[in-house]
């Protein structure tokens, strides 16, 4: 039988995207708002939609924000907790059908649904672990042919109780990006899996609640060497940041001029180090 789902939304501002996403729950499920921005119009909204609204004292990042929710949710009743981002809109029933596909496997730890952006296009949900191995594959061309287990992006993700008690909260070293990576690594280590719905299909507008690209960019690589060099020690992350140079570098001369930008600001950021270029910007 399915348990009771428990709705977690960490927002910062973004009020409009916020009040669509909780729409978008449509009472299937109690929804905690926990909201780093500490907005009276999050505030707002959450009391018009009937969530609860938590409050905390300073944007903590993503997964610290989770881990204010899931503190309280797991000293209560058994429940999975689903993590819905603010720019993310459900589909009718939604809720229902991920628990329903959570109940058939005793050991998915998490499900998510299909997800597309607001032009059409999908989002890929599923992606091998970060390692270097993989880094090597990527820079060279050979990405295809990675076959590490995977993980779910937290974009919308159902998360099992059972696995909640045994993996634990978030890594609040994560201040965004790479939180639901860590988390599944540690729970593939003990045996879990993810799980796709795929006639679940959801919305994601993608960056909606941040104004600053570059931002988000030195994040998601600085959360990359946090991941790598949690997980793969010094000489890891040398081997990784070294593919990732090399990679860059190639693609920096051969892609179309569009794509070419992007691949000179990764090479730059790790050459000079992800978290020190995230710590100098911040």
């Amino acid at each position: 039988m399915n348990r009771p789902v428990h709705v977690v939304v960490v927002a910062y501002n973004g009020e409009d995207a916020l009040d669509r996403a909780l729409e978008s729950v449509r009472g299937e499920a109690p929804v905690t708002v926990v909201d780093n921005s500490q907005s009276d119009a999050v505030a707002a909204v959450c009391e018009r939609r009937g969530a609860r609204y938590l409050r905390t004292t300073g944007n903590l990042g993503f997964g610290a924000g989770v881990n204010a929710a899931l503190r309280e949710i797991l000293d209560g009743e058994p429940c999975d907790v689903l993590l819905l981002n603010p720019d993310s809109v459900l589909p009718q029933g939604a809720i229902a059908k991920l628990a329903e596909t959570l109940a058939a496997d005793e050991r998915a730890a998490a499900v998510a649904p299909a997800i597309n952006y607001t032009t059409g296009s999908a989002q890929r949900v599923l992606w091998p672990f970060p390692s270097p191995a993989q880094a090597w594959l990527e820079a060279i061309g050979l990405a295809r042919l990675d076959r590490h287990p995977q993980f779910a992006v937290a974009t919308i993700l159902l998360l099992r109780w059972e696995a909640l008690q045994e993996v634990g909260l978030f890594d609040e070293r994560f201040f965004l990006y790479s939180e639901e990576t860590d988390w599944e690594r540690r729970a593939h280590e003990l045996g879990w899996h993810p799980v796709v719905r795929p006639d679940v299909v959801a919305t994601h507008v993608g960056g909606a609640t941040s104004e600053d690209p570059s931002r988000r960019e030195r994040l998601f690589y600085s959360a990359q060497e946090i991941y790598i060099r949690k997980w793969y020690g010094s000489s890891g992350w040398l081997l990784y940041r070294l593919a990732v140079v090399a990679g860059a570098a190639v693609r920096a001369i051969v892609l179309p001029r569009p794509r070419r930008a992007g691949a000179a600001r990764r090479l730059l950021i790790y050459l000079r180090g992800p978290c020190r270029v995230a710590a100098a910007r911040h």
